[in-house]
């Protein structure tokens, strides 16, 4: 039962009202979100169809760029520059590249800079999902030119990043919400990485782990969607292949091989951390030159051009060194050089603000070490069992999910890209070895260490909506203050005097026989002193809000912050007018406060610990409870 107190003729008369359980109050707004959900899908859809194809262009533009500035000739065949006979002029090339993407930066916009996903969760968590479009078109072409000319980056952060720009440039055109507009800028960016790689369960783990920061219904089918579309797409334009397809199968391991996998997942581990470090102390030294940043990229292409004079398979996309290195039949000396070389060109590069994916180094760069550490195994102990292909594809896994802390994305995605399921408990023993290094050591990550120091928090947990898990019903007033419209002003002044601690911001109205109808603030009442023979109920203005018993406190709190208002009737579902209770700020706070403290307190529900000894000892206790009861009786 439900008390309230109704006040008539200024006389407090208690009435028992019967709660009832709400049933379809939300229905309009389910509906209604449903019907947006479908709406928010067809765009996801249409900007992964577009975006699959900007990516085949993006491709084609940088094998273009690469044909030319180091074969002279005009052509979108693939290339890359290991093969240039340009001599000593090779180191020229970069250096002009990362002068026109400095222009086009200085020129165009500033955020072409980078690999691309920092700035789309920059703009997410800061800037409500809004992009300029112009990046649409100066992120592929910047990320060409500087990929074309040797630029030790990966095709797949430009093409996120343009997929993002895609996606918001359509929220902002239509009439949607924000949280809509980062569904679509989301669902943008992984239909890239889908189309790029072909793997779009890891791209939609990559939208949860790096840009949504949740996980519903909402938001998860457009992304999934998405995410097929591009894997489509794909399909459709590179070819149905695993994209670093490994071409024998790997055995599963044994429970040694895992126990050195692992171990290899913690060096690589402390391998990303050092990684990250060394990428960001290279900004900052870029930071302190003192020349316009527009000439750092320039700076930074001549480093790359000078690296890849003495080894030039650091130049470029180099997804072909990846596959290389997942064969595991490269020379150890050249996999030394590609590892430590590709590093200081990618970071060089990275660190001067040009524009590229960091994927693509990182894996080449984890690859590399994972081999070099699965030799030395080999050489050491021969009865391990590790296989330098699996120790390539678990270090590269683990470098990306030290680097990156996004666990099931690092996974899935080399179970995508390989084909080798027989590869899943390796990597997740190494993937899982080297986060636990990366988080106990590194405060930010690759991906938000630069948003991080504009004073920019990314969320690092995803954690189910409190109030969504509770129910109106189970929090409401048991004693609440509910006023009759037939009350005068004065009356209600005189009885607030005498019994002042039912005040309230706002009061709820209701008819003789606890009807609903409707909520008038304190203000107006006491506006209207002067009027004091006036009924409540001529006072009303605001428009009937009410919520169900069975509606959850998140819509709850929704209706609340929409009216601007900190009370709420409670009404049945059998007859929406009578209030069954009454629901207040002070009841919601009061809940979330009592559900976050079971991430709080520590206690233990069971001991074995002298358990016969607590029995007496809590006997002993209710025995002088029940003498001190009796003798304050007395």
């Amino acid at each position: 039962m439900v008390k309230s107190k109704i006040f008539k003729k200024g006389i407090p008369i208690a009435v028992s009202l019967t709660p009832a359980i709400e049933a379809d109050i939300d229905q309009p707004r389910v509906v209604e979100d449903k019907r947006r959900l479908l709406t928010i899908s067809a765009l996801a859809v249409l900007v992964a169809a577009s975006i699959s194809i900007i990516a085949k262009f993006l491709l084609q533009l940088i094998d273009l760029i690469t044909n030319l500035s180091f074969y002279g000739n005009l052509s979108v065949a693939h290339a890359t520059p290991v093969d240039n006979s340009l001599g000593w002029m090779v180191i020229l090339v970069p250096a002009a590249g990362g002068l026109i993407v400095g222009l086009m930066a200085f020129y165009g916009s500033r955020a072409i800079r980078g690999h691309g996903i920092p700035e789309a969760m920059e703009q997410i968590l800061t800037n409500q999902s809004k992009i300029k479009p112009r990046i649409t078109y100066l992120k592929p072409i910047s990320s060409a030119i500087s990929i074309g000319t040797g630029g030790p980056f990966g095709a797949e952060g430009p093409i996120i990043a343009t997929g993002g720009a895609l996606g918001s440039t359509l929220g902002q055109l239509m009439k949607i919400t924000h949280h809509e507009r980062k569904i679509l800028l989301t669902a943008g960016a992984t239909a890239g990485m889908s189309a790029i790689f072909g793997s779009p369960i890891a791209a939609i783990f990559l939208a949860v782990e790096l840009l949504l920061f949740e996980f519903s219904p909402r938001s998860i089918i457009p992304v999934a969607l998405a995410c097929i579309t591009g894997a489509a797409g794909h399909h459709l334009l590179f070819g149905s292949e695993p994209v670093f397809a490994i071409h024998r199968q790997i055995a599963i391991p044994s429970n040694t091989s895992l126990a050195v996998y692992s171990v290899i997942g913690i060096i690589i581990g402390l391998l990303s951390v050092l990684v990250t470090k060394i990428v960001y102390l290279i900004e900052d030294s870029f930071e302190k030159l003192p020349i316009h940043w527009m000439w750092w990229p320039a700076i930074g292409g001549l480093v790359v051009g000078i690296v890849g004079y003495f080894s030039p398979h650091t130049l470029g996309v180099g997804y072909d060194n990846i596959t290389n290195i997942l064969t595991g039949d490269l020379p150890i000396r050249f996999v030394l050089s590609l590892c430590v070389l590709k590093f200081l060109s990618w970071a060089v590069a990275l660190g001067s603000g040009t524009s590229g994916g960091t994927l693509a180094p990182l894996l080449t760069i984890g690859g590399a070490a994972g081999i070099l550490l699965g030799y030395v195994t080999t050489v050491f102990f021969p009865q391990s069992g590790i296989v330098l292909s699996l120790a390539a594809l678990v270090g590269m896994s683990a470098m990306f999910a030290g680097a990156s802390r996004a666990l099931l994305t690092s996974i899935v995605f080399a179970l995508e890209t390989t084909g080798q399921f027989n590869a899943l408990l390796p990597l997740l023993a190494a993937c899982a070895a080297s986060y636990l290094v990366s988080f106990f050591i590194m405060e930010h990550t690759i991906m938000t260490e630069k948003i991080a120091r504009r004073g920019v928090k990314t969320p690092d947990s995803y954690e189910p909506d409190i109030l969504e898990k509770i129910s109106v019903e189970q929090v409401i007033q048991e004693n609440g203050v509910v006023l009759s419209e037939d009350n005068t002003v004065q009356e209600i002044k005189e009885w607030l005097e005498k019994e002042p601690e039912y005040s309230n911001n706002y009061y709820i109205i209701s008819d003789n026989v606890g009807e609903y109808k409707g909520i008038l603030s304190a203000s107006t009442i006491f506006s209207n002193l002067q009027n004091g023979n006036s009924r409540v109920g001529d006072l009303i203005r605001r428009r009937n809000i009410s919520v169900g018993a069975g509606s959850s406190l998140r819509a709850a709190v929704e209706l609340m912050a929409k009216e601007n208002t900190d009370v709420l009737p409670v009404v049945s579902g059998e007859n929406k007018n009578a209030i069954v209770g009454i629901l207040s700020y002070r009841e919601i706070i009061a809940s979330y406060k009592k559900n976050m403290d079971d991430y709080v307190k520590k206690h233990p529900d069971i001991s074995l610990k002298r358990r016969g000894l607590k029995i007496i000892l809590r006997g002993q206790k209710l025995v002088a409870s029940m003498r001190a009861k009796e003798k304050f009786t007395k």
